[in-house]
């Protein structure tokens, strides 16, 4: 369904579950990837090669991260279509104890990286008269906290509306921007660490099942592609219907 051949897509996070599902969907239709990594080099997804896939780690906390990134992606491929914010840490930690530093943190790597990533991104796309789509990986929680996760929350939230902003900026230079808010995403181990939630999540959710890294890879290619050439500053729930159900 989707043709992504010889466009270039940034994805961060791309060592974790979700962005390393995404990683795997867009090189299936054909894409070049730069995928980023914190501490170590995301693997490369299966079938895909060195001469259409890049990588490289950076702290994205240090504002040298974000050009580092698309410094990768000129010396690599030449150009940028595609921008996939999807690098985030997600500590549980209550609200009344809740550190400056842990604060700072989320702030720095969930918002202020993907911040610096668009701009410099989106400069590029209007310095070369491209165009292109930015997307965050945003969460449901970014519409309706979770206890103990008053940062995370606040970060996401924070996401969804700067995806608004840039879109109705970028808007005249063809620039589309977007977020993409998933619910809970199944992980290896996940109902061994959190058997509880994610026996209340199927029990919640509409379509009874967790999400998958396909599911959200499937909301970002389509926000990426021609068929949402007139979609910007939406933002996609990925939740498996969770969110229709009362919590009054």
């Amino acid at each position: 369904m989707f043709d992504f051949e010889n466009q270039v897509v940034i994805i961060t996070g791309a060592s974790g579950s979700i962005g390393s599902g995404i990683a795997q969907c867009f090189s299936e239709t054909g894409a070049k990837l730069v995928l980023h990594g914190h501490s170590r080099a995301p693997a490369l997804p299966a079938n895909s090669s060195p001469q259409n896939c890049a990588t490289i780690t950076a702290d994205l906390a240090d504002p040298a991260g974000p050009k580092a990134i698309v410094k990768a992606a000129l010396e690599n491929f030449n150009q940028v279509d595609v921008l996939i914010n999807n690098a985030a840490v997600q500590q549980v930690e209550p609200l009344e104890e809740l550190p400056d530093s842990s604060w700072q943190q989320m702030l720095d790597i969930n918002l202020t990286a993907a911040h610096r990533l668009t701009q410099a991104v989106a400069s590029l796309m209007i310095e070369e008269q491209t165009g292109g789509s930015i997307i965050h990986i945003a969460s449901i929680e970014g519409l309706q906290p979770a206890p103990g996760h008053s940062h995370y929350a606040t970060t996401k939230a924070a996401l969804i509306m700067h995806a608004r902003a840039a879109a109705a900026e970028y808007g005249p230079h063809n620039i589309r921007v977007n977020s993409v808010s998933p619910g809970l995403i199944y992980r290896p181990k996940l109902e061994e660490q959190w058997p509880q939630g994610v026996a209340r999540w199927q029990n919640s959710a509409a379509l009874k099942r967790l999400g998958t890294p396909t599911d959200v890879a499937n909301a970002c290619m389509f926000l990426a592609s021609p068929l949402a050439s007139w979609i910007t500053g939406a933002n996609l729930v990925v939740d498996g219907g969770v969110s229709t159900k009362p919590t009054w």
